[in-house]
């Protein structure tokens, strides 16, 4: 199985940057396409974005499209999203996926989840 972990969380204050990166072990991560979603308290759990393993096609969430950035480096089999201009509401869990075969924004199409890295948005 393909085990995926999170890092990049943090606090940051509003307007401000992160990076997220998710790293795979035991496999190659641009063999799948990874998804990123992210899950508020008393929230379900929402998708971001993806970036396809084919041609790396990338989607957004009308939420975060303009400011997050979905990007791959397959010699390091990581996979980075880069948040700008966060606001409160982006404050959540965020965990990546992966799957060979589903691709989108929904969480039921992944397989393989990581454990989650916590973002706090706040001034």
């Amino acid at each position: 199985q393909l085990q995926l972990m999170e890092s990049g969380g943090g606090l940051v204050q509003p307007g401000g940057s992160l990076r997220l990166s998710c790293a795979a072990s035991g496999f190659t991560l641009d063999d799948y396409n990874v998804g990123w979603f992210r899950q508020a308290p008393g929230k379900e759990r929402e998708g971001v974005s993806c970036i396809s393993r084919r041609d790396g096609s990338t989607y957004y969430s009308d939420s975060v499209k303009g400011r997050f950035t979905i990007s791959r480096d397959n010699a390091k089999s990581t996979v980075y999203l880069q948040m700008n201009s966060l606001k409160p509401e982006d404050t959540a869990v965020y965990y990546c996926a992966a799957d060979v075969v589903g691709l989108g924004l929904k969480a039921i199409w992944y397989d393989d989840w990581g454990q989650g890295t916590q973002v706090t948005v706040s001034s």
